[in-house]
């Protein structure tokens, strides 16, 4: 059995774990900038607060109606994001981390014997463990597909009387389900699919589940067929226990407002290098070329948008070595008198560091540079991220993306720990 566990509305959720006064009340997180809705509580949606929906106008009748924004807070969610991983750990030993917020368990042999009851149990004991250890509410579903398990978890969130837990373990209890799921809500199912679909007048996952595979897949494609073969229950996704290695890796940010400063504009690539190539390091690859990326607004009538790809002299991972060639990448991509609101960085070509195809020519990346990059991300996990940096990167950064509603770092940053009053 596959069972999916899901923070309801984690980032809103997240903000209120050292917030209890804002239990129970509207909480909205805010995007990059402080531009979008990207999260709401359960009482901010039931006020009509709509996702991905622009605050530009709305800041102040948002506050009127009690909703308490918060700007994205992305190292406190991240920490609580893997101590919800760590705690499910101890229920299975084979998981997926599927996203930030979701984590895939297989339930091993001696769970399948176990009646619904107990399963249904099972996925309570899940659920009052991970908040009692987080303080952050999740959603439980156990089925005997990873399909079906996305289901359960959609009825574990929406149906009041699951409280929380839905299992399903019988043909009867998923058809029920599937019944009443439309078929744009279905994993794997995109609306450009769901459109072509409802050509085929099919319009519900139960209908989806009864039609031909083969058929479909004349129509489709084999992803398809095997989500038709998940809604019957036959299991047809794995768990995928070791994350895949990403291929291309991109840092890109949007300023706090336009500028046309030459030396802003190089700080924040310095920046966002260096975030890239701490994610590079992190999955012990190396890249080969880089993409620098520049874009002035989009609602300006000069909108210009400018691109610079440029090959490494040997495949590194080298924060320093990047960084410079993107920082001469953008002196040639900078227009003078023109004012830019974005820029960003991308890692092409990337291959494994522990299988190097060497260059007879070229010694490659020295160690002394290894040893630097491992002194240099060892002590920014200890002391907490920027504790070192290179300078490139400025230091008063007044080019950052604007944070008016950030809260504290209660868990990763030791200023700013929270406070208890006895």
């Amino acid at each position: 059995m596959f069972c999916l566990v899901d923070c309801n509305s984690f980032y809103a959720s997240c903000e209120q774990v050292f917030r209890p006064d804002l239990r129970g009340k509207p909480v909205v997180v805010l995007s990059n900038n402080d531009c979008f809705v990207v999260a709401r509580s359960a009482q901010a949606k039931a006020l009509g607060v709509g996702g991905l929906e622009s605050v530009f106008d709305r800041t102040s009748l948002m506050q009127q109606q009690g909703i308490t924004l918060f700007s994205s807070n992305y190292p406190l969610y991240g920490d609580l994001s893997a101590r919800v991983m760590k705690t499910l750990h101890l229920f299975s030993p084979r998981v997926e981390i599927y996203s930030i917020d979701e984590m895939f368990l297989y339930l091993e042999k001696s769970h399948h014997t176990l009646q619904s009851d107990s399963l249904n149990r099972y996925g309570q004991r899940i659920k009052n463990t991970v908040y009692q250890y987080t303080a952050l509410p999740v959603g439980v579903g156990i089925a005997p597909t990873k399909t079906l398990a996305k289901l359960a978890n959609r009825a574990a969130k929406t149906i009041i009387k699951c409280q929380g837990v839905c299992v399903l373990d019988s043909a009867k209890k998923w058809n029920w389900m599937k019944q009443r799921t439309p078929v744009d809500k279905i994993w794997g199912i995109s609306s450009r699919f769901s459109a072509r679909l409802a050509d085929l007048k099919i319009y519900t996952a139960l209908e989806l589940a009864n039609a031909n595979p083969k058929q479909i897949r004349r129509h489709f494609n084999v992803c398809v067929e095997r989500i038709i073969e998940e809604l019957n229950g036959h299991a047809c996704l794995s768990l995928e226990e070791i994350p895949a290695v990403k291929k291309q890796i991109y840092c890109s940010r949007s300023f706090a407002r336009k500028t046309s400063q030459l030396q802003s504009i190089l700080e924040a690539i310095s920046l966002y290098s260096a975030r890239a190539c701490e994610k590079l390091r992190n999955q012990q690859s190396l890249c080969s070329s880089l993409q620098v990326l520049l874009y002035s607004s989009g609602y300006k009538q000069n909108y210009d948008h400018r691109q610079q790809i440029i090959k490494l002299p040997y495949p590194s991972d080298d924060t320093c070595l990047i960084s410079n060639l993107a920082r001469r990448a953008i002196r040639q991509l900078v227009k003078p008198g023109t004012a830019y609101i974005k820029a960003g960085i991308g890692l092409l070509e990337l291959s494994s560091k522990k299988h190097q195809q060497l260059d007879l020519f070229q010694t490659g990346q020295s160690a002394k540079t290894d040893q630097l990059m491992q002194i240099i991300d060892k002590i920014n996990t200890i002391h907490g991220k920027n504790s070192i940096y290179v300078a490139a990167e400025g230091v008063h950064r007044k080019w950052a993306m604007r944070q008016d509603y950030r809260s504290p770092s209660y868990t990763c940053r030791w200023n700013e720990l929270p406070s208890i009053k006895c």
